[in-house]
């Protein structure tokens, strides 16, 4: 913390005039995508912002029922959703972020969602798609291993990993970007917890992880992309 005080900045990779890095991770060329519903066409229980502040609540148990396609695209969008490009260009989205930065990554461990197979998938926010990453089987087990063995991981609909891309806000905000990433990611997860109650369905949190195991599940270098939080999300 202390050295991430504005006192110790350096002149950022912006202010040299280095070229901004890319707004989203790329896709390989053979990656296969899953087109997802978009958002003005899914109906979801119409409900009131403080009756949703007021029935959120950190569930840990989940029924057996799956979230729809339409719901996990609903979750989606409101926790990350592209909402325009500007000229600058930054994305604005349905989450605030340090100056519009946006270093996020969703990746997705799918365990009951209608027509998607088990297995980890990413978010490909600019294109409102799914990626497919992983289909091994017992991933969820190796997910929950890495989640200090919190087996409710195995009994999600989905569990949403969110991680940090950092050059996308260091290229900006320098070694200050390391508390920008983690109030960006209260912000992510806060707003998943409030779209949950619209499509009847519980969320709970998750900060305890090992950061090397599960980084490397998620196939990501664990220094300059990096896993920073977990949420579950299951049907009550």
């Amino acid at each position: 913390m202390e050295k991430t005080k504005f006192r110790y900045l350096d002149e950022s990779d912006q202010d040299k005039g280095l070229p901004q890095p890319p707004l989203e991770l790329g896709c390989p060329a053979d990656a296969v995508l899953v087109d997802l519903p978009r958002v003005d066409q899914i109906k979801v229980r119409q409900l009131d912002l403080t009756v949703a502040m007021g029935e959120r609540k950190t569930m840990r148990k989940y029924g057996s029922d799956q979230l729809s396609l339409d719901e996990l695209a609903y979750l989606l969008w409101y926790t990350q959703g592209v909402k325009r490009i500007t000229p600058r260009p930054v994305t604005l989205r349905t989450v605030p972020s340090a100056g519009a930065r946006h270093a996020f990554e969703t990746y997705l461990l799918i365990n009951k969602v209608k027509d998607l197979a088990p297995g980890l998938y990413k978010y490909v926010a600019l294109e409102h798609k799914l990626m497919v990453v992983d289909l091994q089987p017992r991933l969820a087990e190796k997910v929950s291993h890495s989640a200090a063995n919190q087996v409710f991981i195995n009994d999600s609909a989905v569990t949403f990993i969110w991680t940090a891309e950092l050059y996308r806000m260091k290229w900006r905000y320098g070694e200050r970007s390391y508390r920008y990433i983690h109030l960006d990611a209260g912000h992510v997860c806060q707003n998943l917890y409030l779209a949950a109650q619209a499509v009847q369905s519980g969320v709970c949190a998750i900060a305890a992880f090992d950061d090397d195991e599960l980084n490397s599940l998620l196939g990501i270098d664990g220094d300059q992309h990096f896993a920073v939080y977990l949420a579950t999300v299951g049907k009550l």
